[in-house]
């Protein structure tokens, strides 16, 4: 387990199945993410994601997200890409809907990269954020990520397209408040 001040980052247990499978959909959260609202996810998919991440198999990681205070499950956070080569890794962050806006998303985010970063001896964290997500994008330049370009135009949600903005965080860049 990894210790932040609101949250806790930690492997999945069975037990989130039910949970995880009810914040997840949401389409306020899921619209947020690259698998977007129209696919419906059925729990045996979230089954195998978390049996799946009861396995260590590589560098990529997945983290249930749960409250320091309460214990409970709240989201999810991950290592999604990992280049030894060029010393960065990509990462992704989701909150359930009613957890959103508290401070949660940051500092389990902050927990993530500082783990990124100590543990790992990550040079550079990037994350992308589509740009109607505007409370991801305040929560990733809490934490310290900087905008370094755009992708115009290149989801589409809603009807119509969005550009992506891609973000990069070093070391000496983490706030940790």
């Amino acid at each position: 387990m990894i210790k932040g001040k609101k949250v806790n980052l930690r492997a999945y247990k069975k037990t989130d199945l039910e949970t995880l499978y009810n914040l997840f959909e949401n389409n306020k959260v899921k619209r947020t993410l690259l698998m977007g609202t129209n696919t419906p996810t059925a729990i045996e998919y979230e089954n195998l994601f978390i049996e799946k991440n009861l396995i260590f198999e590589s560098e990529l990681y997945n983290f249930a997200i749960e409250s320091s205070s309460t214990g409970e499950y709240i989201g999810g956070c991950g290592i999604n890409k990992i280049d030894r080569k060029n010393s960065f890794a990509t990462v992704g962050i989701w909150l359930g809907e009613p957890f959103q806006g508290r401070g949660y998303g940051a500092d389990a985010l902050r927990t993530l990269c500082n783990f990124i970063f100590q543990e790992m001896n990550i040079h550079k964290i990037k994350l992308n954020c589509f740009s109607f997500n505007f409370q991801g994008l305040i929560c990733y330049q809490a934490v310290g990520f900087k905008e370094e370009g755009i992708s115009r135009k290149e989801i589409f949600r809603d009807g119509q397209y969005h550009d992506i903005i891609l973000m990069g965080l070093f070391k000496d860049e983490l706030i940790l408040k």
